[in-house]
């Protein structure tokens, strides 16, 4: 009975559709270079704080982020269009997951859509005392979802040794 007691109860498994997140944005010129395009580290901004709502809707806590990376600009992002930045959880670990972020942009005129940015970002949940917390795995049900969550380990693999690399040279 006492063990019982002690076991921790893992927390039920939530779909990967339970965590997205989208924000739609027309852009300015203020939210430009001298290009008339986007200026990356404004769209950067989008995509964390998205990415942040995508991991707190996933672990019902607060979060922080810890890594970023794969971000590829494919494509500029101009005055007057649309942008979509999508987020959801692809894989998780015991407090931190992974989140994917894809932008898309439209010009509002021709009804052109393309993808213009992805990333993957990694937020830890925190407890109420500021430390890392157990969270619950995510499964996938799209084609989408299954092929990032089955890649997601490499990607893991490779953000630690990333990771190692540059702690071992501090």
């Amino acid at each position: 009975m006492m063990s019982e007691i002690n076991e921790k109860v893992q927390p039920p498994a939530k779909p990967s559709k339970d965590s997205r997140t989208l924000m739609t944005q027309l852009i300015f010129p203020l939210d430009t270079n001298h290009h008339d395009t986007m200026f990356g580290g404004k769209l950067m901004e989008y995509m964390d704080k998205v990415a942040a709502i995508s991991a707190m809707r996933h672990a019902r806590m607060r979060v922080v982020t810890a890594s970023t990376d794969s971000l590829d600009f494919l494509a500029p992002i101009r005055v007057g269009e649309v942008i979509e930045v999508e987020a959801f959880v692809t894989w998780t670990r015991r407090s931190s997951m992974e989140i994917y972020v894809s932008v898309n942009s439209e010009n509002l005129y021709t009804g052109s859509r393309k993808t213009t940015v992805t990333a993957f970002f990694t937020f830890v949940a925190l407890d109420e005392n500021g430390k890392p917390a157990e969270i619950s795995k995510v499964f996938p049900e799209s084609e989408l979802e299954r092929q990032l969550h089955a890649s997601a380990p490499a990607r893991h693999e490779l953000r630690k040794a990333r990771k190692s690399d540059r702690t071992s040279k501090a």
